[in-house]
């Protein structure tokens, strides 16, 4: 299969469910080039349901699982019809969509692990016209891993520098590192909250769906009895491979803690981003202490507070947007899977076991074909 000039989709939908990233990628050899990038906007009511049920505070009956699961396809296929006609380009010039899917759940531990991704691919390849690539965490999880990150060996492509360490940082929802080792090796797990918390109680407290430019969390003041009672959790210490997602790190966990009520809002907020970076800083400084930068990608770059913190915090690494290697740091995941479609096509493996946990290397997702 020759396409080294060939066109993706790449589809994602974040942990903080703020918009469906859609990545236009053309491949020169094995690397990928976004070339055209949106975001989507999500319906604020299926947007409301989708929060609710990956926060853990829905139940839903298999008729209502469906039902999302087919509206959240749809939306995926509004997203692809949006790119394709604002860069005029035809549905034929695609070989493929990757599309990662809405994560509603992620249990990668215990007796049965699972993730679960939604968001349905026939919706999306019968809409389009074009073959879809998806369900990318599975295999990973059967095999033993985490199913998270998938990101890093796409970041040891683009962003490796021989002979230094340097740490690639996605500050989505939940934040995770990709640690580029000067040695050659990678290694990759899930931190803790990034934006997701932030962005919930800046949904209760303003009614806005997030801090702009941190503004709500400067106005407040770190209280550092909560932030130590938040950082106890076990999940900070534990080892990697791990990963997280929203059904742990939500505001019903937030609100577990009784210091929360004394508070003003601001002050949770203030608290919520030092969480945050923190948390960061800390498993950059155990696992890259020998780092000399940090990359950053994903909505936060977008917050100077939080991204002043981190520098403050990391000094004296360079702290810096991935825009300054020429990559859009919205759309890097979008990107991503893009690329981990191609792999599937090409029979290749897209996971580093080193990273997720698994077994070995495997193929990822599952072909769903366009009618012909």
């Amino acid at each position: 299969m020759d396409d080294s000039r060939a066109l993706y989709v790449g589809l994602i939908s974040g942990t903080s469910a703020d918009g469906i990233d859609a990545a236009l990628v053309r491949f020169e050899g094995d690397t990928p080039h976004s070339i055209a990038a949106l975001v989507h906007p999500w319906p604020d009511p299926l947007r409301e349901r989708i929060l609710a049920v990956a926060q853990d505070e829905a139940r839903l009956d298999l008729d209502a699982y469906g039902r999302l699961d087919v509206a959240i396809g749809s939306c995926f296929a509004d997203a692809v019809q949006r790119l394709l006609e604002q860069s005029n380009t035809p549905a034929s010039a695609i070989s493929a969509i990757g599309s990662h899917g809405q994560t509603v759940r992620h249990r990668p531990n215990g007796a049965h692990p699972f993730t679960l991704q939604i968001g349905d691919p026939s919706v999306i390849a019968e809409r389009c016209g074009i073959d879809v690539v998806a369900d990318f965490r599975r295999a990973d999880v059967a095999a033993g891993g985490q199913g998270a990150p998938l990101l890093p060996a796409l970041h040891a492509m683009l962003l490796a520098a021989p002979g230094r360490t340097r740490v690639v940082l996605n500050l989505g929802g939940i934040a995770n590192i990709t640690v580029l080792g000067a040695d050659g090796r990678v290694l990759g797990f899930d931190t803790g909250p990034a934006n997701g918390l932030l962005d919930a109680w800046c949904l209760r407290h303003r009614g806005k769906a997030f801090d702009r430019d941190g503004a709500f969390a400067a106005s407040g003041h770190v209280d550092e009895a909560l932030l130590q009672s938040l950082l106890a959790d076990p999940y900070f210490t534990l080892p990697p491979p791990k990963s997280t997602g929203r059904e742990h790190f939500h505001l019903a966990w937030l609100d577990a803690h009784r210091r929360v009520a004394e508070l003003a809002p601001a002050d949770v907020q203030a608290t919520l981003l030092e969480l945050t970076t923190r948390s960061i800083a800390e498993a950059i400084l155990a696992h890259a202490a020998d780092a000399t930068d940090v990359l950053a990608c994903g909505g936060g770059v977008h917050n100077p507070v939080l991204m002043h913190r981190l520098s403050e915090l990391l000094a004296p690494r360079t702290v810096a947007s991935t825009v300054t290697f020429g990559i859009d740091p919205d759309y890097l995941e979008a990107t991503a899977f893009a690329w981990l479609a191609r792999q599937r096509l090409l029979g290749l493996p897209g996971n580093l076991p080193a990273v997720t946990g698994a077994r070995g290397s495997r193929v990822l997702g599952a072909i769903y074909a366009a009618p012909r």
